[in-house]
């Protein structure tokens, strides 16, 4: 008490001309509607500042929450979309339920943690066996195809990338329908390699390359990126087409996990005919 009796001691004056102007503002926007006017549309602008400047700040903060539900939406409808569903009778001209079956179904994931500079690289994602991520999955981004599940515990996985020396898939060209083994040489992030293409087949920078039929991991049509350049080698009677990615590793973020519901059985069926082969020889 006695520490804020001399604060008010030693700055009467200051305190006097406070109160003094307060009281003069006060009567001059009371008793002038000019001056009240102006000062109420003064402080409205002031305020909706403020109120904007919190809005932002609050929509900011929010936002990882909210690309998280645009990531699982976006999983839900890839499960609806055409390529993840075939023909159970190829007879028909009406599009309904009981003539399709789903083959495909989507789970969302985010990275956290990637590598890009060795010659077998892997990522991790925040998504395990509670979420139904199993091994061998195909995962993929909204700009194209980017890696197989190779480890999996209950809340994470790690992805064997693209940019890995064991990685191959079945691609296409888009154009040309011509499809063959895709690879990765170890040398730059953002290209592939698109090998065993036949010397007749009309090449094009900036043609689509595609995953094919003849993967299972990942549905057909899925976007792997384009051709930049291709070579044939002395001796060879094929191309090695150069394919730039169009996924950029360095800003991928959101992925999404391909579950195969048929790949059991596909297996089972493939060992069985594999074991048939080496008891008839």
């Amino acid at each position: 008490m006695r520490n804020i009796f001399n604060f008010v001691l030693r700055n009467n004056f200051w305190i006097t001309f406070l109160c003094l102007l307060i009281f003069c503002l006060y009567l001059i926007f009371n008793h002038n509607h000019f001056h009240r006017s102006k000062f109420f549309n003064s402080a409205n602008a002031v305020s909706s500042k403020i109120f904007s400047a919190s809005n932002r700040l609050q929509s900011y903060v929010r936002l990882a929450e909210e690309n998280e539900v645009l990531v699982k939406e976006n999983a839900r409808l890839r499960g609806l979309a055409y390529n993840s569903y075939h023909h159970v009778n190829g007879a028909v001209t009406k599009i309904n339920d009981t003539n399709y079956k789903q083959i495909y179904a989507y789970i969302s994931g985010r990275l956290i943690n990637v590598t890009l500079n060795k010659q077998n690289n892997y990522f991790t994602i925040s998504s395990g066996k509670s979420d139904g991520v199993e091994k061998d999955m195909g995962v993929i981004s909204s700009n194209g195809i980017v890696g197989i599940v190779k480890d999996v515990s209950n809340n994470f996985s790690t992805v064997m990338s693209l940019l890995h020396k064991n990685f191959i898939c079945n691609c296409k060209l888009k154009n040309e329908g011509i499809s063959g083994p895709l690879i990765w040489d170890g040398v730059a992030y953002n290209k592939m390699q698109l090998t065993d293409i036949p010397t007749h087949a009309k090449l094009k920078k900036g043609d689509t390359v595609l995953t094919s039929h003849l993967t299972r991991m990942f549905p057909e049509g899925q976007m792997v990126g384009t051709v930049d350049s291709w070579e044939r080698k002395q001796g060879e009677g094929f191309y090695t087409v150069n394919v730039l990615l169009s996924v950029d590793f360095k800003k991928l973020n959101s992925v999404y996990i391909v579950k195969y519901f048929y790949k059991a059985e596909q297996d089972s069926i493939e060992q069985h005919a594999t074991q048939n082969d080496t008891r008839d020889n």
